[in-house]
């Protein structure tokens, strides 16, 4: 059987790697074994991150939400119940946001709320 050569191959996955794990400290920088295992992690952690993110975006426009409705005189629970009785879809996000930069606004959907 004739003898199979793969330099380009295994040098071609190992720059793959090697790229990927550009900006590691100490040998999971240029060392293939400890960077595929550092690559491992990291992007585990970046999936799972990712997710969380979007957990905490969340949590954050709550406590916002609950902080400017409180100043009116109503709690955040009360106030999302309002919301969906009266079938005002307005997500937290924009929510969050009319909060903090346009008060006003937020004033009168809150008094829309109320009602």
């Amino acid at each position: 059987m004739v003898r199979v050569k793969r330099g380009t191959i295994h040098t071609k996955r190992r720059k793959h790697v090697l790229e990927h794990a550009k900006g590691f400290r100490w040998g999971r920088k240029n060392k293939l074994k400890l960077a595929r295992e550092a690559l491992l992690h990291a992007w585990s952690y970046a999936y799972r991150d990712r997710k969380a993110k979007k957990r905490e975006k969340r949590r954050l426009w709550q406590t916002q939400i609950n902080a400017a409705v409180r100043k009116l005189g109503l709690s955040y629970s009360k106030f999302i119940g309002a919301l969906k009785k009266k079938n005002i879809e307005i997500d937290r996000k924009i929510l969050a946001t009319l909060a903090s930069k346009h008060p006003e606004i937020f004033e009168k959907i809150v008094e829309e709320a109320k009602k």
